[in-house]
């Protein structure tokens, strides 16, 4: 079989580009032709890993250079006051302006990404990312799909509203959510959709900002989802996780040994808020301090602010840490409840106390939580009793780690990794 030129197109965050860069190092090891159009603030990151970079602009470009993911970091911060809101109440002062600036992105991208697939002339194309961009769906050849954010995303009636955090098990306030995003979203989403159809490509469907592929992959464990209550079709695949091979290996800093701490037999845990909630530093340091007050030892994910955040002597961090190979040796995650850090979890059978902030981390926290896999906490109200005891008590619940390191143990033998990379490479043939 000839190899494949495979183009992937993902957002411009850590979560969606890890994600493609797992899929994309399996592929470019089978021989095929790996390029990232990759949003400019990226640029050489994907080149080290031996994929080819396209770089695409979504605003006019900056003065100076950018840091990856860098507007997203920044909006973060900026807009952190809104996460204090009721998920409802964060619809119209939060969600609607994270759509607004990803439609602004597309439309002033969409040049850029058309002279992208003439000259990469690609065999199929994988975009994960919540919004359409024409020209990756008008190429002529087959569109793959990402959901690398909670499947709530895949909506239904059965199912609670995506960004709500509500139950699954209580239809309360189900209602009221979806007319609130009708009522805040529908002007954006109708001029989006006119203009979509303008480049040519087909009308989106009713109220989502993106299309289906002929291929749609979703990464979400079986044991967390929620195929009974929102059955999907036939071209839509679940991976169960999909854990990317390319991060460097880790060794426990030595001022973590128990024995150096005087902490022998305490609990390693592992803290982050993603590369985007950590740019909250008063959030961080709030929940730092809190935590110094354990007898346990933190590996803390300090966040591209981290010269901004002083630890402890029981916590070591760093700006950038290799997750993939921390979670292995920790007892115990305490995370924001992204996509990539919930499923990792689930992939090393870890618990979690989750600390939503924004976007799926609600669905996450919550859909956690009633599994009775984890604790969800308001990041911004809790005391230091509810942390610690979330803490304490998930360490203790011998039954949760049970369940968690069998349903590991399925997850991994199930290898979605090289799984997605199987349904591309059929995809494109």
């Amino acid at each position: 079989m000839r190899p494949l030129t495979i183009l992937f197109a993902p957002e411009s965050a850590y979560g969606p580009t890890n994600n493609c860069i797992g899929m994309g190092d399996v592929l470019r090891r089978r021989g095929h032709r790996v390029v990232f159009a990759a949003e400019a603030s990226w640029k050489g990151r994907l080149a080290g890993l031996g994929f080819e970079e396209e770089l695409i602009d979504l605003a006019p470009p900056p003065d100076r250079p950018q840091e990856a993911g860098q507007f997203w970091k920044e909006f973060v911060r900026d807009t952190a006051p809104e996460f204090r809101k009721p998920t409802i109440e964060q619809l119209a002062t939060w969600v609607r302006p994270v759509w607004e600036e990803l439609v602004s992105g597309a439309r002033y991208c969409e040049p850029q990404l058309r002279a992208i697939v003439e000259r990469v002339r690609p065999d199929v194309i994988v975009e994960d990312n919540v919004v359409c961009f024409p020209a990756l769906t008008t190429a002529g050849v087959p569109f793959v799909r990402i959901v690398s954010c909670n499947p709530l995303e895949l909506k239904g009636e059965g199912v609670p509203p995506a960004f709500s955090g509500y139950p699954a098990g209580d239809r309360t306030g189900w209602t009221e959510f979806r007319a609130e995003y009708d009522r805040t979203h529908r002007e954006l989403w109708t001029g989006f959709d006119d203009w979509v159809v303008e480049q040519g490509a087909r009308p989106l469907p009713d109220l989502e900002f993106i299309h289906e592929g002929d291929l749609n992959l979703y990464v979400y464990p079986e044991i967390a989802d929620y195929t009974g209550a929102r059955p999907l079709g036939p071209t839509w695949h679940r991976l169960d996780s999909s854990v990317r091979e390319t991060d460097e290996a880790f060794t426990l800093p030595a001022a973590l040994s128990g024995r150096a701490t005087g902490t022998e037999g305490s609990a390693l845990i592992y803290f982050s808020l993603g590369s985007l909630g950590s740019a909250d530093v008063d959030l961080m340091r709030r929940l730092i301090a809190s935590l110094a007050r354990t007898p346990h030892r933190y590996i803390v994910s300090k966040g591209p602010l981290h010269e901004e955040i002083e630890l402890p002597p029981n916590m070591w961090g760093a700006e950038f840490l290799p997750q993939t190979r921390v979670l292995p040796l920790v007892d115990l995650v305490i995370t924001h409840g992204g996509n990539n850090t919930v499923t990792e979890c689930f992939h090393f059978g870890r618990p979690m106390v989750l600390l939503p902030l924004f976007w799926d981390q609600h669905d996450n926290a919550q859909r956690v939580a009633e599994l009775g896999f984890g604790i969800r906490l308001d990041p911004y109200r809790c005391t230091d009793a509810q942390l610690h005891g979330a803490v304490s008590g998930l360490l203790a619940d011998a039954r949760a780690r049970t369940a968690l390191a069998e349903a590991a143990r399925t997850i991994r033998a199930r290898d979605g990794l090289r799984a997605a990379a199987g349904l591309i490479e059929r995809a494109a043939r």
